[in-house]
């Protein structure tokens, strides 16, 4: 993710959180230590990209209007060994494609790269969907967080893993 991608991405958040999205300010404090060597972040974004054109198709347009568009984010922090998925997200027409997955597996490896020995995350504990994504990923329910989601007084559910190997991580499969 970079500077660029932040009014996009500040748009999917809203229509996704609405109560509780992120500030642009928190997206630029997470990014200024996403680079350079002492860099504690990883934030990356999926993009829908142009289908090849061919000769044919010269002057006509894509026809869905989608190409290029943003339809999902994550970012992972890194602090003495453990990782925390700050926050990962995917437009709700990408959802069952499993671009959640591809994500998860891209932030799980930069866990590895920072070498982390565990990733922590919160989940809303009404979203069955993401819980079940990282179940399958090895997370493990460990406590939650009461009223962690502002202004809905939503809990948390507070999930860790211990780091694998890419090779060890389960298959990435649209669900």
């Amino acid at each position: 993710m970079r500077w660029w991608d932040l009014a996009p991405v500040l748009e999917l958040e809203r229509e996704l959180f609405p109560e509780d999205a992120w500030s642009p300010g928190m997206f630029w404090s997470e990014l200024a230590h996403a680079r350079g060597p002492q860099a504690t972040r990883r934030y990356l974004v999926a993009e829908l990209v142009p289908p090849p054109r061919s000769r044919a198709d010269e002057g006509q347009g894509s026809g869905d209007g989608r190409a290029g568009r943003l339809v999902g984010y994550g970012g992972l922090a890194a602090i003495d060994g453990t990782g925390d998925i700050q926050t990962i997200a995917t437009a709700r027409d990408q959802w069952g494609s499993g671009l959640g997955s591809r994500l998860l597996t891209e932030l799980l490896g930069a866990a590895t790269d920072f070498e982390c020995h565990e990733v922590l995350l919160e989940v809303r504990v009404d979203n069955l969907r993401a819980q079940r994504l990282y179940e399958r990923f090895g997370f493990e329910p460990i406590g939650f967080r009461r009223g962690y989601y502002q202004p809905g007084n939503v809990d948390a559910l507070v999930m860790r893993r211990s780091t694998q190997t890419s090779s060890e991580a389960p298959p990435v499969q649209g669900t």
